[in-house]
C-alpha cells in the first residue's frame, strides 16, 4: 500500500459517516447490504436513485435488487426506536405547520383556485360559468391641478380654496367583473406608521368618466383656506376582513351597476394612496388576459407588461 494510498484509508476510517436521511427508502441487494435512497426510478437493466447518504445520482444494476425483500421493507417499513419515532413525530408536526402556513398564504377562493403566495389585489369573477381570479395591477391616478396650485403646498400654506380631481387615464379599467357583485383579495403591506383596520384602509369609489378628456375621475380634494383637507367621491359600501394568512377580503355589500370602479387605500383620517387599484363592471366585457383559473393560467400577467409589484406610494394631505 502506498503512503497516499494509506494515509486516505485513515482518513476515511476517521470522518463520521454520512447522515441519513430519517425515514429514507431502502433499495435491499441480494447480498444482504442496502443502498439507502431519498428516491428511484427503473432505467431498462438499472436503477437510477439519489442516495440519502451521498444526495448525488446513482445506477446499479436490476438484477443486484432484492425486489421481494425490498417490496417487504417499503411496506412494513423500517422498525424505529422511541427516540426515532419521537423524531418523525416531530418532522410530521413541523410538516404539517410549514404546509398550513403555505396554505395560508395562498389560500384557495375557488374551487381549485388558489391566490399567489407573493400577495398582491385579486378580484374573483365568474366567466361563462368558470370561476377565476384576475389581478389588478395599481394605476398611478393623476391630480388635475384646476387651481393650479400644488396640494401639499396648499396645506402647508394656504392661501386660497383649491379643489382637485384625482384622475385616471382612459375610459375603462384593464380588468372587467362579469358579475356585479366581485369579491377582493389583497395582501399588500400596510405603512408601519399606520395601523387601520381592514373596513377604514380599504373603500371601492365609483369613478365618473370625461369622455373629453378621456378620463376617469375618482374622486376630489378640496383644501380651505386653514389647510383642511376633505375627500369628495363616491364610495361603495363595503364589507373588509381578514381573511387566510396575509390576506383582506373586501365584498361590495350590494351589486355594482355596470360602469367604472377603483379600490382607494386610505393612510389616515385625511390621507390617500394615489395609486388605486382600478376595474370595472361589464358583463359583455371580453374574459379578462391571464386570468388565474382552475386549469393552468395562460400567463402570469394582468394584461399589462408591468410586473405584478406595488408602485412607489404617493401620499396627498
Amino acid at each position: 500500500m502506498t503512503r497516499i494510498a494509506y494515509f486516505a484509508l485513515v482518513l476515511a476510517m476517521a470522518l463520521p459517516a454520512p447522515a441519513q436521511v430519517l425515514g429514507a427508502k431502502r433499495l435491499i441487494l441480494k447480498d444482504g447490504s442496502y443502498q439507502a435512497v431519498i428516491t428511484y426510478e427503473i432505467k431498462k437493466d438499472r436503477v437510477r436513485y439519489q442516495s440519502a447518504e451521498r444526495f448525488d445520482w446513482e445506477e446499479i444494476p436490476v438484477e443486484l435488487i432484492d425486489w421481494a425483500a425490498t417490496e417487504k421493507y417499503m411496506k412494513e417499513g423500517p422498525q424505529l426506536t422511541d427516540e426515532q419515532k419521537k423524531e418523525h413525530a416531530a418532522m410530521d408536526a413541523e410538516e404539517r405547520a410549514e404546509r398550513e402556513e403555505e396554505l395560508a398564504r395562498s389560500p384557495e377562493v375557488a374551487p381549485r383556485v388558489r391566490l399567489p403566495e407573493q400577495g398582491g389585489v385579486f378580484m374573483v369573477d365568474v366567466y361563462k360559468g368558470r370561476p377565476m381570479a384576475a389581478e389588478i395591477v395599481q394605476s398611478g391616478s393623476e391630480i388635475n391641478k384646476q387651481t393650479g396650485k400644488n396640494v401639499l403646498r396648499a396645506v402647508v400654506n394656504p392661501i386660497a380654496k383649491a379643489k382637485q380631481s384625482i384622475e385616471l387615464k382612459g375610459l375603462n379599467a384593464r380588468v372587467q367583473s362579469h358579475i356585479p357583485q366581485p369579491v377582493f383579495y389583497l395582501a399588500i403591506e400596510q405603512d408601519t406608521g399606520t395601523a387601520l383596520d381592514p373596513t377604514d384602509r380599504f373603500r371601492i369609489a365609483r369613478a365618473t368618466p370625461d369622455k373629453k378628456r378621456r378620463t376617469r375621475v375618482v374622486g376630489n380634494l378640496k383644501v380651505s383656506m386653514i389647510g383642511n383637507v376633505s375627500q369628495e367621491g363616491t364610495f361603495i359600501p363595503v364589507t373588509a376582513e381578514k381573511f387566510k394568512g396575509p390576506w383582506i377580503k373586501l365584498s361590495p355589500t350590494q351589486p355594482l351597476e355596470p360602469g367604472e370602479y377603483a379600490i382607494v387605500e386610505m393612510l389616515g383620517a385625511k390621507e390617500m394612496n394615489l395609486y388605486v387599484w382600478d376595474f370595472g363592471v361589464n358583463p359583455e366585457a371580453p374574459e379578462n388576459a391571464s386570468a388565474w383559473q382552475p386549469e393552468p393560467p395562460k400567463e402570469n400577467k394582468a394584461g399589462t407588461e408591468e410586473k405584478p409589484i406595488l408602485n412607489q406610494r404617493e401620499n396627498r394631505r
